[in-house]
């Protein structure tokens, strides 16, 4: 434990085996270092692989990582044993146990046939350019354009207006100016009649 301390200290990850046994806390610890992963992402990861091991072997099924080893399930059948001790023979039930089988790799390393694996550099994760947040198009302001529009409107309408009481006025004026020329045609025709009557009035007389 002293061995591990002081070369995780260090900065260098032991090996596992008796010099530096090694228990879950420490694992994640020395898988931390290696991958410079956060600590509880390990934790979470390795807590995950114990479990989908558990329930496959459970299930029966064969848990294989090539140059590891296999985890897998052995059913023993109920047989009679014999007790050490007193020689006493003992009925043992069937039951299932869960079993290892180191692979080839992982024995030739442990024997020393193999040279130990060398822990492989992990690449540090890039971090993605964080995309910038799109500006929402600024709407102009539409009084800007509907102020000189409202103006026009007005314009003419008061342009109108004004064409109309122009046009009133106008006929007002040769209404009363065709009255006064009726009127005045009127008077001439009277004072024509009139000397017409005085004429012929004078020639009566004279006879």
């Amino acid at each position: 434990m002293a061995n591990y301390r002081a070369m995780s200290q260090a900065g260098s990850i032991p090996l596992l085996g008796k010099e530096a046994p090694l228990n879950r806390k420490e694992l994640v610890d020395a898988i931390q270092q290696h991958t410079e992963v956060a600590r509880a992402d390990v934790e979470r990861v390795l807590g995950s692989l114990i479990q989908h091991t558990q329930l496959a072997i459970k299930k029966g099924e064969r848990v294989s990582l090539v140059g590891f080893g296999t985890f897998e399930r052995r059913d023993r059948k109920a047989r009679t044993a014999r007790n050490p001790r007193t020689g006493e023979v003992v009925k043992v039930k069937a039951t299932k146990v869960p079993a290892f089988r180191p692979g080839q790799g992982f024995k030739d390393a442990v024997s020393g046939k193999a040279p130990a694996p060398k822990l492989t550099p992990t690449a540090k994760p890039t971090a993605k350019p964080t995309a910038k947040p799109a500006r929402a198009p600024v709407a102009k302001p539409a009084t800007a354009k509907a102020a000189p529009a409202a103006a026009k409107t007005v314009n003419a309408r008061s342009s109108a207006g004004k064409a109309d009481t122009k046009a009133k006025a106008d006929g007002k004026g040769s209404g009363k100016a065709a009255k006064a020329a009726k009127a005045s045609k009127g008077s001439k025709a009277s004072k024509a009649s009139a000397k017409v009557a005085a004429k012929a009035g004078g020639r009566k007389n004279k006879k």
